[in-house]
């Protein structure tokens, strides 16, 4: 009896443990739907899936798991002609996972356990999918005070490049994305500033 007992108080730790997760989870769910919001992209942006029927379609067979099922990041919008994917975790420690080469790892455990990793999985699923020609994956991790924000580049064949980190979602609003793109993507030098 006693070890039944200690078992079940295991089960209850562990479910306490995952209802305090999926709380910090959803706290950086509206920390990130604030930022789109600060610089006017809420309306450009849909959580989990999209109202465009091609990317719409394209989540239906994007599971994280490999099963061909429906799989949806965070945030998923569209900009001008580019597609961007956003996928969150709260934790900073589950920001990204690399293997011994330092390339993002696309193994099923590091695609559901990592903002980056998921992400890019999404944003290659929407680039094989889709016609998109222009895909920015950001995976986030943390909260207002202690964050990461890593944006990932994905061309139309599918190749990708991590990009500098971000505080704010600025260069992405439609007056500032296609500066962004040709001096972080296409690495032309430019003289405006971003507004």
């Amino acid at each position: 009896k006693h070890a039944e007992a200690k078992g079940y108080k295991y089960v209850l730790i562990d479910e306490i443990a995952s209802g305090i997760n999926e709380k910090r989870e959803a706290n950086t769910d509206l920390w990130v739907y604030d930022m789109l919001k600060d610089v006017g992209l809420d309306k450009k942006f849909s959580a989990q899936g999209s109202t465009i029927k091609e990317i719409d379609e394209a989540l239906s067979t994007a599971s994280k798991r490999g099963t061909g099922k429906v799989g949806f990041p965070e945030y998923v919008g569209v900009v001008k002609d580019f597609l961007i994917v956003i996928e969150n975790k709260a934790d900073t420690a589950k920001h990204i996972d690399r293997d011994d080469n330092g390339l993002i790892k696309d193994d099923v455990k590091s695609v559901t356990d990592y903002a980056v990793n998921g992400a890019l999985f999404y944003g290659l699923h929407l680039s094989a999918n889709t016609s998109y020609k222009k895909i920015i994956a950001i995976g986030i991790s943390g909260n207002e005070k202690n964050h990461n924000i890593s944006p990932i580049f994905i061309d139309e064949r599918g190749g990708y490049r991590e990009l500098k980190e971000l505080e704010t979602f600025i260069s992405f609003r439609e007056d500032n994305i296609t500066e962004y793109y040709e001096r972080e993507i296409l690495e032309c030098k430019t003289d405006e500033n971003l507004k």
